[in-house]
C-alpha cells in the first residue's frame, strides 16, 4: 500500500509537472497579453533608448546616428552606430575629409546634441563658426531638383495602380527633416548664429593644452593623445553619457569629431619616417579611445591623412582598430581630373570597411565605383555610370 500510495504520489506529481509545461508552452506563443513585469515601474518592459537625432537599425536594432549626408547613411547601413568610430581616411590635399567630418557636427547641432571637437591645426572656435547651415523646411528637394539628383517629372509617368479606397489618401513624403534623422546641408553658407547658440560643445585645442603635462601616465603615448583622452574622458563624465553610471541627466548623443590625427601636428612622426619612435602611439590612442566610445553613448568621427603615414603596416593596424572606414580619393592634381569620364565628378569614395555589430571581425562593402561631387550646395555621393561600365 506504501509502494502504491507512492506511485500514486509520483504520477500525480508527473501529470502536475506536464500540466505546468503546458501552460508554459501556451504562454510562450507571439499572442501575448501585454502586463507589468517584474521590476519594470510602467509595465512595458525594458525598451530602445528613445533620443532625438537617431532611430534603431533595421538589420540589429542598434542604435544609429546620422553622418549628415543621407546618401552616406544609406552606404553604411543607416548611419553610424552609437558606440563606434569611423575612420574618414583624408584626401591628398585635404578638401573634402573637414567637409564631412563639418556635417557630422552641424547634424549634432541640430539634433541638439554636444559635441566635443578636437584639432591640432585650427581653433575649434573657428571650425564651429564654419558649419554648414542646413536646408530645413523641405528646400532640399529643391536643390536635388536643380542638381539632378531626382526627377520628378520622371516619377510622374509612372503611376501605381492601387485600390480605389487607398487613392485619395495623402502621399507620404519621405525625407531627413520628417523623419527628424538625417539632414542636407547648405555648403555655400554657414550655420546661422541663433542656431549655434543652442550648440552645446566642447573643444580641444593642442596648442592651448601643451602647457600643463599630463595627470596620468603616458604609457608610450605622446603628449597630445594622452591629453586629448583625458579631455574626452572627462567630457564623456561631465555630459552623463558614460554607460558604466547611471545617466545624470536627460539622455543624449555625443558627436566626437578629431581632425588629421597622426599627423605632425599632433606630435606624431608616422608621417615622417618608416621606422619611427612613437610606431605604437597612434594605434594605442584608438585602441583606447574606442573602448571610451564603446562603454558611452558617444558616436565618433575621425580624419586620418592615411596616405602621409610611411609604414603601411600601421596603416592597417590603424583600419583595425576603426568599426568603419570611408576614404576619400580626389581628383585634384590626376590625369583624372582631365579625363571626360570623369568630368561629372570630384572624386571617388570607397567604403573600405563596415562593421559587423557584436561581432569580433567587421566586414567589406560590396558596393564599388563610388563618386562624390559637389554642384550648387550641396555634397552629393552616387554611382558613377561611366565607372561602373
Amino acid at each position: 500500500m506504501a509502494a502504491a500510495a507512492t506511485c500514486g504520489a509520483g504520477a500525480g506529481s508527473l501529470r502536475s509537472v506536464a500540466a505546468a509545461a503546458a501552460v508554459d508552452r501556451s504562454s510562450a506563443t507571439s499572442f501575448q497579453r501585454k502586463g507589468p513585469r517584474a521590476g519594470d515601474a510602467d509595465g512595458r518592459g525594458p525598451r530602445l533608448v528613445s533620443i532625438a537625432g537617431t532611430r534603431p537599425s533595421v538589420r540589429n536594432g542598434q542604435l544609429l546616428v546620422s553622418t549628415g549626408l543621407p546618401a552616406l547613411d544609406q552606404l553604411l547601413g543607416g548611419g553610424v552606430a552609437v558606440g563606434t568610430v569611423l575612420l574618414i581616411e583624408e584626401d591628398k590635399y585635404c578638401t573634402y575629409a573637414p567637409l564631412l567630418l563639418k556635417c557630422f557636427l552641424a547634424e549634432g547641432v541640430v539634433c541638439g546634441h554636444p559635441l566635443l571637437l578636437a584639432s591640432a591645426r585650427e581653433p575649434p572656435a573657428r571650425l564651429v563658426q564654419e558649419l554648414p547651415a542646413p536646408l530645413l523646411d523641405g528646400s532640399y528637394k529643391k536643390e536635388l531638383d536643380q542638381d539632378g539628383c531626382s526627377h520628378p517629372a520622371a516619377d510622374a509617368k509612372v503611376q501605381m495602380k492601387i485600390a480605389w479606397r487607398y487613392q485619395l489618401l495623402p502621399r507620404k513624403e519621405v525625407g531627413p527633416v520628417s523623419s527628424r534623422f538625417g539632414h542636407y546641408y547648405d555648403i555655400s553658407k554657414k550655420m546661422p548664429q541663433e542656431l549655434l547658440e543652442t550648440a552645446q560643445w566642447h573643444g580641444f585645442f593642442l596648442p592651448e593644452k601643451m602647457s600643463s603635462p599630463p595627470t596620468a601616465e603616458p604609457c608610450h603615448l605622446t603628449h597630445g593623445y594622452s591629453k586629448l583622452l583625458e579631455f574626452i574622458k572627462k567630457i564623456i563624465s561631465e555630459e552623463g553619457v558614460d554607460g558604466s553610471n547611471p545617466q545624470k541627466k536627460q539622455k543624449n548623443i555625443l558627436r566626437i569629431g578629431i581632425q588629421s590625427l597622426g599627423s605632425p601636428l599632433w606630435g606624431d612622426d608616422v608621417c615622417c619616417a618608416e621606422t619611427c619612435e612613437h610606431s605604437h602611439s597612434l594605434t594605442k590612442f584608438l585602441y583606447v579611445l574606442r573602448g571610451l566610445v564603446r562603454a558611452s553613448l558617444s558616436a565618433c568621427v575621425v580624419t586620418v591623412p592615411t596616405h602621409l603615414i610611411q609604414n603601411k603596416a600601421i596603416t592597417a593596424r590603424v583600419t583595425n582598430l576603426s568599426d568603419t572606414v570611408v576614404a576619400l580619393e580626389s581628383f585634384v592634381g590626376l590625369q583624372r581630373e582631365i579625363n571626360p569620364l570623369y568630368k561629372d565628378y570630384h572624386g571617388l569614395i570607397h567604403i573600405r570597411q563596415i562593421p559587423r555589430l557584436n561581432n569580433l571581425i567587421c566586414d567589406e562593402s560590396d558596393v564599388k565605383d563610388l563618386a562624390f561631387k559637389l554642384k550648387r550646395k550641396l555634397f552629393t555621393i552616387e554611382m558613377a555610370p561611366v565607372l561602373a561600365s
